[in-house]
């Protein structure tokens, strides 16, 4: 139902003009932050596992931090499309956009959502970045994140428990409790081997995996399909970026900044969303609740990702038709 509900909504994004996406992206993104407000009320958000992210809708449990990568990355655009002449002016370049970062990041960390909020900041910066900011600006910033998160974790008993289960996640101190997940992503991968086990011939998956279908997915493709599999899917999602990205310096090159940056931004949006989760899946970088994207499982994410990838086909349209000498 919800891959149906997003093919169709993917399909109407796609006959939008760039120029209405433009004019409607601060729009969206207050639609966006009214429903990170909404889904913190008791009687509107739904609860699990002590997380309140979802807004139950009947047909589909609609998760609005998926909506604020998209809204996110269309008002970064369009906020360094406009303030195109005070870029090199670290106040005014950005300081706005940072606070508007800053109320996303309250209501994201309230739910708690750490990992949508991280993928967000690469987004709004990355954006930022390929827009001109200064340099130093940027690099800046980016202490000033990284600082940012390094607080949260320590600050937060979880958060470093969950360091240290990655760091070894095989003491007995972390094998039944943080490292549960990692310890067994691992095993999974370890049965696999060079060519898996075979499709559908997971144990792991058995219920010994806690969220195979959603966070840890790759880890049973490892085991079914093994270093091959994992191979090919890296492979895929290492063209489909490259293939986004280049698409939004098409973009640029016509003199379309707005779409170029657009484009671009998805391409980070996937690319590292992708990246985070392999790499949990293979014990490189700490647990984190991120989803495969186009593969875990979850309505919302696959809704949001196809909007933005048939928002991308449609910066790609327009730029064909441009480049044949027809008008937008």
């Amino acid at each position: 139902m919800s891959l149906a509900l997003a093919f169709v909504v993917a399909l109407i994004a796609f006959q939008v003009p760039l120029s209405v996406w433009e004019k409607s992206a601060p729009w969206l993104f207050i639609a966006s932050l009214v429903l990170l407000g909404l889904v913190l009320l008791p009687f509107i958000g739904k609860g699990v596992n002590g997380a309140r992210r979802w807004i139950s809708m009947g047909f589909m449990n609609f998760q609005p931090s998926e909506l604020a990568k998209f809204a996110v990355l269309l008002y970064a655009a369009d906020y360094m499309v406009r303030k195109m002449d005070v870029k090199e002016r670290f106040f005014r370049a950005v300081l706005p956009m940072a606070a508007a970062l800053a109320v996303v990041g309250v209501l994201l960390l309230a739910e708690p959502d750490m990992g949508a909020f991280m993928v967000i900041s690469v987004i709004a910066m990355g954006i930022l970045f390929l827009g001109g900011v200064n340099a130093r600006m940027f690099f800046a910033i980016s202490t000033v994140v990284v600082i940012a998160f390094g607080l949260m974790v320590a600050l937060s008993d979880w958060r470093r428990e969950r360091i240290f289960a990655y760091l070894n996640p095989w003491d007995e101190k972390h094998a039944l409790g943080k490292g549960y997940q990692l310890s067994h992503s691992l095993i999974a991968l370890g049965r696999g081997e060079f060519w898996g086990v075979g499709l559908g011939g997971s144990v792991e998956k058995l219920h010994w995996l806690p969220e195979a279908h959603t966070d840890f997915l790759l880890a049973v493709i490892g085991e079914e399909f093994g270093l091959l599999g994992v191979l090919i899917v890296l492979g895929l999602f290492l063209w489909m970026t490259r293939r986004i990205i280049h698409i939004g310096r098409q973009s640029i090159a016509l003199d379309r900044l707005f779409p170029g940056l657009v484009a671009q931004g998805v391409g980070i949006w996937i690319g590292f969303q992708a990246f985070i989760n392999i790499g949990v899946n293979l014990g490189a970088l700490p647990t984190k609740g991120l989803t495969l994207p186009l593969m875990s499982y979850g309505g919302s994410a696959i809704l949001m990702t196809l909007v933005a990838l048939a928002v991308v086909l449609r910066i790609d349209y327009e730029n064909r038709v441009l480049m044949r000498g027809g008008r937008l």
